[in-house]
């Protein structure tokens, strides 16, 4: 079986080559294991000379998905030995923040950061480019324009073909309830795109919209809640699969039947459902995590690349991630039981 290639190795090939007028780029699976570093492939210094040194902030690994970041972040940095990362995670804006400071006055050439949440973070990500650092945000946006690179997956066309397969699966009618993600851009790019759609189908309501915090046990305590207020509704549009396992266990332990949810991002225990048709999990949508190691692949090449003047004139570059709807009869292509995630 082959794996899917969720960044295509000629897309980002090219985003480099348009980027820096040279370099070469390569997918990274999220669930296919890590290629090992070549020798003699790891670039040591920047266009000026010096050692590059980069900065790495990610979230703690606090579900299963930013697990995945931790695991993918850690695998792409060993492929880069003559490079000092400056690599740490955190559990909060607050803590972050602190990172990102502590960073700046390491004197990083770049920072690759995926934000805990975008608005706190933001301002802190905009004075270390102000400081000259060059920026490479994934995933979580930040508020204003400030990044050099955005890599992330499409959150819109996320939301849109979520609630597209929900609608269609209700026959355009039903109650559903939903569970909104951390406060950031990807979580307001999924909810505003699925609630476009579902406001197309007037006999589609929307019983309930609350933050699960894309973890399973804060999606669990708000499915309670949920439960006690909705005692007739026919799914959920959760978004993620953390969150969907939460969800299942709150509607478990209350005797809830008959009731599917709709989760995302590819965790493999899902997909393995939606293979299986479980009626529980009749689709997801990809998000993987190992978009990290695009971002500090695209920051190293970038960095080492890239001359001063064309540094000095940056023009800022998104890269997208492509997302996939995840059926039953296309579940086995998105399927690696061997992933961390």
């Amino acid at each position: 079986m082959k794996p899917i290639q969720f960044l295509k190795t000629g897309l980002l090939a090219l985003a480099l080559s348009a980027m820096i007028g040279c370099g070469s780029g390569s997918q990274t699976d999220s669930n296919a294991p890590a290629e090992p570093a070549k020798e003699g492939a790891s670039p040591s210094a920047s266009a000026g000379g010096k050692k590059l040194k980069i900065g790495i902030s990610i979230p703690a690994a606090d579900h299963g998905w930013t697990a995945g970041v931790k695991y993918w972040a850690e695998q792409e940095m060993k492929k880069y030995p003559d490079v000092e990362f400056v690599y740490q995670t955190a559990e909060s804006p607050d803590k972050q923040i602190a990172s990102l400071e502590s960073m700046g006055a390491k004197q990083v050439d770049g920072i690759v950061i995926l934000a805990t949440e975008s608005s706190p973070v933001t301002p802190a990500a905009k004075k270390l480019k102000e400081q000259g650092v060059f920026i490479v945000n994934v995933d979580r946006g930040f508020t204003e324009p400030i990044a050099d690179i955005f890599l992330a997956g499409d959150n819109k066309k996320f939301g849109q073909i979520s609630a597209e397969f929900m609608a269609k699966k209700l026959g355009g009618k039903g109650k559903i309830l939903v569970l909104e993600g951390i406060p950031c851009t990807v979580n307001t790019d999924r909810v505003e795109a699925a609630k476009a759609v579902f406001a197309k189908f007037p006999d589609i309501k929307i019983l309930d919209s609350q933050s699960g915090m894309w973890n399973q046990q804060k999606a669990f305590d708000v499915m309670q809640t949920m439960l006690v207020k909705h005692k007739e509704f026919d799914a959920v549009w959760a978004q993620d699969d953390d969150m969907a396992l939460g969800v299942e266990k709150a509607m478990k332990e209350a005797g809830v039947t008959n009731v599917w949810i709709l989760g995302g991002a590819g965790m493999k225990d899902i997909i393995k459902r939606v293979m299986e048709k479980d009626p529980m999990y009749p689709a997801n949508v990809t998000y993987p995590p190992s978009m990290i190691a695009e971002g500090i692949k695209v920051a190293v090449e970038t960095l080492t690349k890239a001359t001063p003047d064309e540094l000095k004139n940056w023009k800022p570059k998104n890269i997208d991630i492509k997302i996939d709807l995840v059926e039953a009869a296309n579940a086995k292509d998105f399927y690696f039981p061997d992933s961390i995630y």
